[in-house]
C-alpha cells in the first residue's frame, strides 16, 4: 500500500520506496492512494503497478467549482519578472494574509527568502523543510507574526487558515484539481478573496488545459508586467507602489518570534534542511536590504 504518494515523493522518500518494492515478489497486489496526480505519481503508478484501475474519489462539496466569493485573475508572466510583480501584488489594498504557491520545493525557498529581502514578513512550507521548521512556520502564519506563506502544494495539504484574502499561484499547477485546491484557501465562510494565477510562456498549454476544463473563460491571459497598469487597476495596487515593502509597513513580528520546536528530528532543530528555512521576514531581519526542473524564478543562486 503506498499511502500520500505525492507526499513521500515531494519530502525525497522515493527512493526508499523504489527499495522496498523491489525486495516484495513479482506476484502481488498494489494499491497507491494520492490526494493529486502528479506527473511523478502517474510515473510511480506506470512502473510498479499493472494495467491499475484508476478510482477518483470526491465529495459533492469538494471544490467541485470555484468558489463563487473569488475574483480571478489569469496574467501571462515572464519569469524574470515575477518576484517583482509578487512583491506590487502584496501590497493590494485590503490584502490581508496571502498564500504563494509553488511547484517545486526549490522555487518556494528562494521566493520566500527573496520576499523577506523586498521587506515582507514570509515563511516557507515545503518538502525541504524539516517538520519543526514546517510547524514554525504554520504557526507565525496563523498568529500574525508572518502574512505571506510560500509552500509547494503537497506540503500545504490541510492547511485552514481564516484570514486568507489573496491566492497567488506563483506557477501555473498541473491539473485543475490542484487550482482549485489552491484557490479554495481564500473566499471561506462567505468573505471575500482574490486569486491571482502567473502563467509563464512555457506553460501556457498546460494553463489551456486548466481552463477548458473548469470553463474559466481565460484561455489568452493578457501579457502583464510588474509596471501593467491594468495589473494596478485589476487589484487595487496604489500608483507609484514598488517591488519593497516600506519600512513604515514593516510592523509584522516575523518568522524568527515563533518559536522552532525541536521534535527530535536527524540533523537538530529544524531537521532537514534547516539552512534553507526560507523566508524569515518581518521587522529584525528585513534590512538587509525534484523535481528540481526548475526553469523558472528568475532569482538569485542559493548559497
Amino acid at each position: 500500500v503506498l499511502d500520500e504518494a505525492d507526499e513521500m515523493l515531494d519530502l525525497g522518500f522515493l527512493p526508499d520506496v523504489e527499495k522496498i518494492i523491489n525486495m516484495l515478489p513479482a506476484r502481488r497486489q498494489t494499491m497507491l492512494f494520492s490526494a493529486t496526480m502528479p506527473g511523478a505519481v502517474i510515473g510511480l503508478a506506470r512502473r510498479y503497478m499493472s494495467q491499475p484501475t484508476h478510482i477518483r474519489a470526491t465529495s459533492p462539496d469538494d471544490e467541485g467549482a470555484t468558489v463563487a466569493n473569488t475574483k480571478q485573475f489569469i496574467y501571462r508572466a515572464h519569469n524574470m519578472d515575477k518576484p517583482e510583480m509578487v512583491a506590487r501584488i502584496l501590497q493590494a489594498e485590503g490584502r490581508g494574509l496571502a498564500m504563494v504557491f509553488c511547484r517545486t520545493k526549490r522555487t518556494a525557498a528562494d521566493l520566500a527568502d527573496q520576499l523577506k529581502q523586498r521587506g515582507f514578513a514570509s515563511g516557507a512550507v515545503h518538502g525541504d523543510l524539516g517538520q519543526g521548521a514546517r510547524e514554525q512556520a504554520l504557526r507565525a502564519f496563523r498568529n500574525g507574526k508572518v502574512d505571506v506563506l510560500v509552500c509547494t502544494d503537497v506540503a500545504a495539504r490541510g492547511i485552514d487558515v481564516e484570514g486568507v484574502t489573496h491566492v497567488i499561484n506563483y506557477q501555473s499547477p498541473e491539473e485543475e484539481k490542484t487550482y482549485l485546491h489552491r484557490i479554495g484557501r481564500t473566499g471561506r465562510a462567505g468573505a471575500k478573496g482574490t486569486a491571482i494565477t502567473l502563467v509563464d510562456w512555457d506553460d501556457i498549454p498546460r494553463w489551456q488545459l486548466i481552463n477548458k476544463a473548469l470553463d474559466l473563460g481565460f484561455n489568452d491571459p493578457p501579457e502583464t508586467y510588474s509596471t501593467s497598469p491594468h495589473l494596478y487597476t485589476d487589484l487595487g495596487i496604489a500608483e507609484g507602489t514598488k517591488g519593497v515593502l516600506p519600512r513604515s509597513e514593516r510592523t509584522r513580528a516575523g518568522l524568527d518570534a515563533e518559536e522552532l520546536e525541536d521534535l527530535g528530528e536527524p540533523g537538530g532543530r529544524g531537521g532537514r534542511g534547516r539552512g534553507d528555512r526560507g523566508g524569515r521576514g518581518g521587522r529584525d531581519d528585513s534590512r538587509s536590504g525534484d523535481r528540481e526542473r526548475d526553469r523558472s524564478s528568475g532569482t538569485t543562486p542559493r548559497r
